[in-house]
């Protein structure tokens, strides 16, 4: 089988020398020239380990297989050969036409955001490496606009007093921002509807902020879930407590394919501190602050409001890296000595898949 990458939309590339040089046991690999120059993985170190460097049109000519970070252009998914297979992230949830208009092409479509978040999908699972890069990229950006020190300080010329971290959301992007911060030396509070993180927070040492009587939410996928206007009302009173007192706040929550909750409001906002800095990681469904623009950082009244989905695509070298050994073991199963095998009795290759020979195999998960 032909394994074909192309140029990404952002920084990263979705095949790394490391994993080439793996999958050439059994596939010959096509890498579009200056793929990885923006990851800091020049062409040769792609030849070296026996890729093959040619233009897009080359690349989509001779795969089988296209890998992608981003979905492919529609003139991509054109050019392919029938029967050929994607992998991709295209979110169906948000985007939920893409399955109608990938149907109109004779391929088999797999999006790895679809891959069902459990044990075995671990090593696959690319969510999650994204999140915990994600989550450490939002700690340094707030440490960046923060104007004042993170850890507690004694010198000659006074103290002063470490910076107070809100983590809303303790999911794999929202430890990974508690891990980092507490390493900076900040004072971390960490809020989630889920009493099941508070032994993962506490482990971290952070402190854990817990409302009562929120909805389940183990059926979820790993996203949080929608809660009753009671329990909203008790969250925003108590997130409005904490944030007055914080110099960083750091949101993670998303909604699959329905707005981010709003956990910080106007008013909040306005009762912050000067200073103050929010980085919000839901920014692509709306933002978890009502004030938050997506791709784009604004100050109000005197307090910074980073909007930024995709902060996992600003380390693009180890971002590549762990979205390159996701795929990796993705293939594993879901090729065989270099043959592709879709075996849809197993879970992961079944919710993963989108379209099957032009077919659509979107099912939405229970």
């Amino acid at each position: 089988m032909i394994l074909g990458v192309l140029k990404d939309d952002d920084d990263r590339v979705a095949l790394t020398p490391d994993v080439v040089q793996k999958l050439t046991e059994f596939h010959e690999i096509w890498i579009e020239s200056g793929a990885g120059a923006s990851a800091f993985y020049a062409d040769s170190l792609y030849t070296d380990v026996g890729a093959t460097i040619a233009s897009a049109e080359e690349v989509l000519t001779k795969a089988n297989l296209l890998v992608r970070i981003k979905p492919p252009s529609t003139g991509a998914l054109q050019q392919l050969g029938a029967s050929s297979v994607v992998i991709s992230s295209f979110q169906p949830f948000n985007n939920p036409e893409i399955v109608e208009q990938l149907s109109q092409y004779p391929l088999t479509v797999f999006s790895m955001d679809m891959l069902p978040r459990t044990t075995l999908a671990q090593d696959k699972d690319v969510l999650s490496s994204m999140a915990s890069m994600a989550g450490y990229r939002a700690v340094l950006e707030a440490a960046t606009h923060l104007p004042r020190y993170f850890p507690m300080l004694t010198t000659a010329a006074g103290s002063i007093p470490p910076a107070k971290v809100l983590i809303l959301g303790a999911g794999v992007a929202g430890l990974q921002a508690i891990a980092t911060a507490k390493r900076l030396g900040a004072v971390v509070e960490a809020f989630d509807t889920r009493p099941a993180v508070r032994e993962e927070v506490q482990s971290l040492g952070a402190k854990f902020v817990e409302v009562e009587g929120a909805t389940d939410d183990k059926d979820a996928g790993g996203y949080a879930v929608e809660q009753t206007e009671e329990y909203k009302q008790r969250q925003q009173a108590l997130i409005a407590e904490k944030s007055a007192k914080a110099d960083v706040i750091i949101t993670t929550a998303l909604l699959r394919g329905k707005r981010s909750p709003i956990l910080i409001t106007k008013e909040t906002v306005e009762n912050m501190k000067p200073g103050s800095v929010i980085v919000d990681l839901a920014a692509s469904g709306g933002g978890n602050c009502a004030l938050t623009k997506d791709n784009d950082t604004i100050q109000y009244q005197g307090v910074t409001i980073v909007g930024d989905s995709s902060l996992e695509a600003k380390m693009p070298m180890h971002a590549s890296q762990l979205y390159a050994k996701n795929i990796f073991n993705f293939l594993k199963i879901l090729t065989k000595e270099g043959e592709l095998t879709i075996d849809f009795e197993n879970p992961l290759i079944d919710g993963a898949c989108l379209i099957h020979e032009g077919q659509s195999h979107f099912k939405v998960p229970q």
